[in-house]
Formats: C-alpha cells, sequence, structure tokens
C-alpha cells in the first residue's frame, strides 16, 4: 500500500490542479483589487467562477500515464482513485478558504451555500473524468472532462434549466441551494459507481492481445 501512495503521489496533475487554483484565486482577487466597482452579485459570480477554474484543473485529477500497468496491480481501481482524492483533499480545503477570504466581507455571499456550489461543480468534475476513465482506455482523459464540464457549465448559466444560478436577495435562493445538493448527491453517486472496474474490459487496450486465428492449414488438436 505504501507504493501505491507513493505512486499516487508522483502521479498527480500538479500542474492543472496549481492553474485551476491560480486563476481561481485571480478571479476571487479581483473583488478585492476593484472593491468599489465591485458588487455582492459581482461578487458572488467571482467566487462561482473561482469554483468552476478550481473544478477544471480537478478534472484531470484520475489521469495516470500507466494505466495499463498499474491495471494489473492488486489495489483495485475505487482505492486508487480514493488515495488521489485524499492527497487532493486538504489543498482543496485550503484554496477554498482563501478563496473566500480573498472576497471582502461585505461583498462576501453566504459562506455555506456557494461551498454548496462549489463542491458540486468538483463532484461534477470528478464523475466525467470516472466516465470516462469507465467507458474508455485513454490513459489522460481529463481534456474531455474539463471540455464536458466546460460546457455543461455554460449551458446551464445561459439555459437555466433549474434556476440554479440565482443571486442571494432572490427569494428562490433557498430552493435554488435544495437543487444543488440534489446535484451534489447526484455526482457523488455517480462517482461512487463509474469508479468501479468493469466486470469486462472495454474495447481493446494496448496491453489486450487477441489469440491468432485458426487457419485452414494449422492441423488440429486431436481429442484424447
Amino acid at each position: 500500500m505504501r507504493g501505491v501512495i507513493r505512486y499516487a503521489g508522483r502521479t498527480l496533475p500538479r500542474r492543472a490542479l496549481g492553474a485551476g487554483a491560480a486563476v481561481g484565486l485571480l478571479i476571487a482577487g479581483t473583488s478585492r483589487l476593484l472593491e468599489d466597482a465591485f458588487s455582492p452579485w459581482l461578487a458572488l459570480n467571482a467566487l462561482r467562477a473561482a469554483a468552476l477554474s478550481f473544478a477544471l484543473g480537478l478534472a484531470f485529477l484520475l489521469d495516470d500515464p500507466a494505466r495499463h500497468t498499474t491495471a494489473t496491480v492488486p489495489t483495485r481501481r475505487p482505492v486508487r482513485q480514493a488515495l488521489r482524492l485524499a492527497l487532493v483533499a486538504p489543498f482543496a480545503a485550503l484554496w477554498w478558504t482563501a478563496a473566500v477570504l480573498l472576497v471582502p466581507s461585505e461583498l462576501r455571499p453566504p459562506v455555506g451555500a456557494v461551498t454548496l456550489e462549489a463542491g458540486a461543480a468538483c463532484a461534477l468534475a470528478l464523475a466525467g473524468a470516472a466516465v470516462a476513465i469507465r467507458r474508455s482506455d485513454e490513459p489522460e482523459p481529463g481534456v474531455s472532462a474539463a471540455a464536458g464540464l466546460l460546457t455543461v457549465a455554460v449551458l446551464a448559466m445561459l439555459l437555466q434549466p433549474w434556476d440554479l444560478f440565482v443571486t442571494v436577495d432572490d427569494p428562490r435562493w433557498a430552493d435554488a441551494h435544495q437543487q444543488w445538493g440534489v446535484v451534489l448527491t447526484a455526482a457523488l453517486a455517480g462517482c461512487a459507481m463509474w469508479t468501479r472496474e468493469p466486470a469486462r474490459p472495454q474495447g481493446r487496450g494496448p496491453y489486450r492481445f487477441a489469440a491468432p486465428p485458426r487457419g485452414r492449414d494449422q492441423p488440429r488438436r486431436r481429442r484424447g
């Protein structure tokens, strides 16, 4: 198990996570740099954009360049992916705390509600990465998962199917965050379901070989 933990730590996508975290902090920090020009509505959307930026980096968390090699180790896939998440969770908590504190207190939205939104975005990113890994042999599906999350986020903001992105003074604020809770629960359930290893291999990976076809001239083995 120690070897698996060390390997998980070495193969974390530090560049993607660092880029997402840095961009998110820059977005949240604009509310303090431009405090006089900011409103509570802008501060709320700045935190939402910061959470989306971090979630896009988190979509690369399950990338494993040596996936077809580590698939043969005794440690199962859910455990390996849970180790990666456990290594990143403290960093994510510290990052979100810093992002929230960057917003001035007089502009800061309710922390619990906006944290629920951020958690749902991160859970959707992980669920997308888990689906990409389960449905394909691609060792690094982070780009596809991030593109899918960004597409879903843009469509949700434009179409507003469930009135998720409402303002603090909107009477639908409480109802919207009940829906955010449903999104978070569904995303976590999807992560738990899609991280399981498939009963049968999906597709033909580079380390799966088919038996050579039997030619007509090849003699058949006699049965004893």
